[in-house]
């Protein structure tokens, strides 16, 4: 395949997470949501060029968010979660049996959410009050809650996957001359 065109092809997905990730800042419920769905275009990297190419990428959304997204949190998630799950999770995937998968994932998950939890802290100064509900400090309780989303998002982006494999790839596969 024309190298020109894997890198057109990895621009108009960086420019779709990019789009979204600049949204986020837009939209108030979007510190979680955008993040979530700026990841997704990743999924497209992964299948018809490889994790080569996404990672390249990856770095490319993480770097222009942080400038152009207004919601550091969102860009933060972005960074440590969102943008990277979508590959890591292709790799976890690729050689492990479905239990031992299914702990990275999750061991993943929580030791990126738990850094987001203190560099929020540290760097963006957001304030543990934020993590408060009736006055009692719950980021343990919002810890499971995220397990519990991570769990759905896991199980909607395998859904993803098999979905753009079975309608989008074949097409993807012939416009951008794979094989």
């Amino acid at each position: 395949m024309n190298h020109s065109l894997r890198v057109a092809f990895c621009s108009v997905m960086a420019a779709v997470s990019v789009t979204l990730m600049f949204l986020g800042g837009i939209i108030p419920i979007g510190t979680y949501a955008f993040p979530a769905l700026a990841g997704i275009p990743q999924i497209a990297i992964v299948i018809e060029l490889g994790t080569n190419w996404a990672w390249p990428t990856y770095i490319a959304v993480s770097i222009l968010s942080v400038f152009l997204a207004a919601d550091k949190e969102a860009v933060l998630w972005y960074i440590l979660f969102f943008g990277c799950y979508p590959i890591v999770k292709a790799k976890i995937e690729k050689r492990r049996k479905k239990l031992s998968a299914t702990v990275l994932k999750f061991a993943f998950f929580n030791a990126t959410a738990i850094a987001e939890f203190y560099l929020a802290m540290w760097i963006l100064k957001v304030p543990v009050s934020s993590y408060t509900i009736f006055g009692v400090q719950m980021p343990w309780l919002f810890l499971a809650v995220g397990n519990f989303v991570f769990a759905l998002y896991d199980y909607a982006l395998s859904l993803l996957t098999v979905g753009y494999c079975r309608k989008i790839h074949p097409n993807a596969e012939k416009w951008l001359h794979i094989h």
